[in-house]
């Protein structure tokens, strides 16, 4: 796996990276990363009747979820010292169903330019079919504090 030139093993990034992968809906739905590179990302999810739509497979908007998350992690590593990357647009080939197992998303580069990156990523069942094909389209953007302002409580 490549590694990140933005940050130590416990730099600023890897701690946002970590925290980004444990919390929200990737965190509450279990996406768990099996590797993480400013040129290749790979995460994975268990398919069970919690992503399940209505008609008891898959629900298109948790491929499309897997596939911008897997896109967003490699874009943030990819991206220069001091920015980070946001989604702009996203594409999503639903190709077959799925039940039950686990679904991976394999996420890779296009193009990493200056102001912004295009991600392929590649869904895939335990079986090695693929599920869903997309293509991510990530503004890259100045990184910013999230912290409220220091003067005191708001309102």
């Amino acid at each position: 796996m490549p590694e990140s030139s933005h940050a130590s093993p416990l730099g600023d990034l890897d701690a946002e990276i970590a925290t980004a992968t444990r919390q929200g809906v990737v965190g509450l739905l279990g996406v768990e990363t099996v590797s993480l590179g400013p040129e290749r990302v790979e995460i994975r999810l268990a398919v069970d009747g919690r992503v399940h739509q209505p008609h008891g497979v898959l629900h298109g908007g948790v491929s499309a979820l897997l596939a911008e998350t897997a896109a967003s992690l490699g874009g943030t590593l990819a991206a220069p010292s001091g920015h980070t990357v946001v989604g702009i647009e996203l594409n999503a080939n639903h190709l077959r169903p799925m039940r039950n197992g686990v679904l991976t998303a394999v996420a890779t580069p296009l193009r990493v330019g200056r102001t912004v990156q295009v991600w392929e990523i590649s869904l895939t069942d335990q079986s090695g079919r693929e599920i869903c094909r997309s293509r991510c389209t990530l503004a890259v953007v100045k990184r910013t504090s999230h912290r409220p302002p220091s003067d005191g409580p708001t309102s």
